[in-house]
């Protein structure tokens, strides 16, 4: 249920909510808040509340003044992990400068600017993502370990399985939570999960992830266990993925969908716009080191190349022949920023249908794709050069996202006590 502003001033009142986290993102996607009491919400709706640009990652190359958080009602949700006693809600805001205006550095913004396009171009876009996550052990001091909760592997059940009660409580919280999960299983890795997730627009999707992660964190932790969307956390084993399944429609009628004469050309130029700038836009799907060490192995891709039912493949498309056909984006891994990958992801499709880009055949490994980069220096250098990243987002978030990463690339190299520093950092905040 998406509620307007009346309506949420109303469930609050009525449901004994008394603190409001007001949620918002630098422009990595690091979730960050402001707690107010519930009486200061209809002032706040109204007139915003301030924050300092300068504190926040990606948003220091602002003016020297406040930015403003406005509420969106339609994404209120009551926090079920906290007290039922005087219960906690969270709004996502849009994040705008003092005179009204958005902020350059909004990342909902800027996927809502993509949406948008696609909407004024006549179509709907649907997405359902596939994410996967490890669950480890806590030492007797509570700190993250590296061993994993059990030893079982793909779609193995109990006893062996020891995640099945932790997905369940999950799933029943996000349900609770409206955020409808599809399926749940094992993975291929010890401790490894997934759970995928039915179709919503694309902001509720980045929306809906956000939320995910901290279900699962939250859930990891109440059973002693300590969660990791690290692409990577174990050498050698499966790494982690965050899938992007995209369905686009027309008047209707799902443009990946095979009614017999083969893909039409609207879907293959869509394809071909992703394959086009897929090298360029990697660091934004890929953001850490880390992100790396998962390609090529476990069926991660590490090429640019399309195919029906590869899942080898970049770009895979599945259930052509049904109204559920869609692509299956197989690069992006939980670290990324959800708002920038999906509005990234569209405009290069949008680009590709715009320009009438012709499609390669699908991948038949008889000769080798063209490569994604292989590290994140080299995704740094493609998105510097590319054009078409520096017509979809604002300068701001282009150029600082790129120049935190190249600081960050910097101290890495720097010693290997600098970069095993960077790598722990990133096993418990991601």
């Amino acid at each position: 249920m998406k509620f307007t502003v009346k309506e949420v001033l109303q469930f609050v009142e009525e449901n004994d909510v008394k603190f409001i986290r007001l949620v918002f993102f630098d422009i990595f996607g690091v979730k960050k808040n402001i707690s107010i009491m519930s009486q200061e919400l209809e002032s706040v709706f109204e007139n915003g509340v301030s924050i300092v640009p300068s504190n926040i990652d990606g948003f220091g190359g602002t003016a020297n003044t406040d930015l403003l958080l406005f509420p969106d009602p339609a994404t209120l949700k009551v926090l079920p992990w906290r007290p039922q006693q005087g219960r906690v809600a969270r709004l996502f805001c849009d994040v705008k400068n003092p005179d009204g205006t958005p902020f350059e550095g909004d990342v909902r913004s800027v996927l809502k600017q993509a949406v948008s396009k696609a909407e004024q171009m006549g179509y709907t876009t649907r997405a359902g993502l596939a994410c996967e996550f490890y669950l480890f052990k806590l030492d007797d001091d509570g700190v993250p370990t590296k061993i994993p909760h059990d030893n079982a592997g793909y779609l193995d059940v109990a006893p062996l399985d020891k995640g099945e009660n932790v997905r369940r409580q999950i799933c029943l919280t996000l349900e609770e939570m409206e955020i409808d999960p599809l399926s749940s299983h094992h993975e291929n890795g010890p401790g490894q999960n997934e759970i995928d997730f039915k179709y919503s627009d694309l902001l509720s999707a980045a929306d809906d992830f956000v939320t995910f992660k901290d279900v699962v964190k939250t859930s990891a932790a109440s059973n002693g266990l300590f969660a990791s969307f690290m692409p990577k956390p174990l050498p050698n084993k499966s790494g982690s993925g965050m899938h992007i399944n995209l369905m686009l429609k027309k008047y209707g009628f799902n443009i990946f969908q095979d009614n017999g004469n083969g893909l039409s050309e609207t879907a293959q130029s869509f394809i071909a716009g992703i394959l086009k700038y897929a090298a360029e836009m990697t660091v934004f799907f890929n953001p850490i080191s880390n992100s790396y060490a998962r390609f090529g192995a476990y069926k991660a891709p590490s090429t640019v190349d399309w195919s029906y039912q590869g899942f080898n493949s970049l770009v895979r498309l599945p259930e052509v022949a049904t109204d559920k056909a869609r692509i299956d984006f197989r690069s992006p891994d939980p670290s990324c920023n959800p708002y920038l990958a999906f509005a990234l992801l569209l405009y290069a499709g949008l680009d590709g249908i715009e320009k009438g880009l012709q499609l390669c055949p699908p991948s038949n490994r008889s000769e080798e794709p063209p490569k994604l980069p292989q590290s994140l220096t080299e995704a740094v250098e493609k998105a510097r050069n590319s054009e078409f990243i520096k017509s979809c987002l604002p300068p701001m978030i282009y150029q600082s996202y790129l120049d935190i990463k190249t600081e960050g690339i910097n101290r890495a190299l720097s010693s290997a006590e600098q970069r095993q520093q960077i790598e722990d950092r990133y096993f418990e905040i991601i």
